[in-house]
């Protein structure tokens, strides 16, 4: 699921960037691609916020959590708003598209992170998938 969601966003923003970059969008048409995105893309996050902490011993489960959440803020809190400002600020409809060609291929990334890394955890229990360290 999380590595399907994550492609599926990525292929809609990269339509959806290709589109605005050639002036083919309306206010309508660009906020109902995006909807349809970030119904594909919010479900992909956070499941891999909870599969990450699913892998983790009990004990250390929070600080996972709290690690790779405050590590996606940044990148999407900090570093995002600063580039898409600097992309935006060109004036260029083509440098945005860049942009938006670089979230897309961090998207594939983290869709083939996924796969190659992703840990099968459905019907299990979590002290199946990571046994508790007090369990040693």
């Amino acid at each position: 699921m999380i590595a399907g969601t994550f492609t599926i966003s990525a292929f809609i923003l990269v339509v959806t960037g290709w589109l605005f970059s050639q002036n083919a969008l309306t206010v309508f048409t660009q906020t109902g691609l995006w909807t349809v995105m970030f119904f594909f893309a919010s479900p992909a996050a956070s499941s891999a916020y909870l599969t990450v902490s699913e892998i983790f011993p009990l004990e250390v489960r929070a600080l996972a959590i709290a690690i790779f959440y405050s590590a996606g803020t940044a990148a999407g809190g900090i570093g995002a708003p600063w580039l898409f400002g600097r992309l935006i600020d060109s004036g260029s409809r083509l440098a945005l598209f860049d942009g938006y060609l670089l979230a897309a291929a961090l998207m594939l990334a983290a869709a083939v992170v996924e796969v190659i890394l992703g840990v099968d955890a459905e019907q299990s229990s979590l002290e199946e998938i990571a046994q508790p360290l007090s369990s040693a």
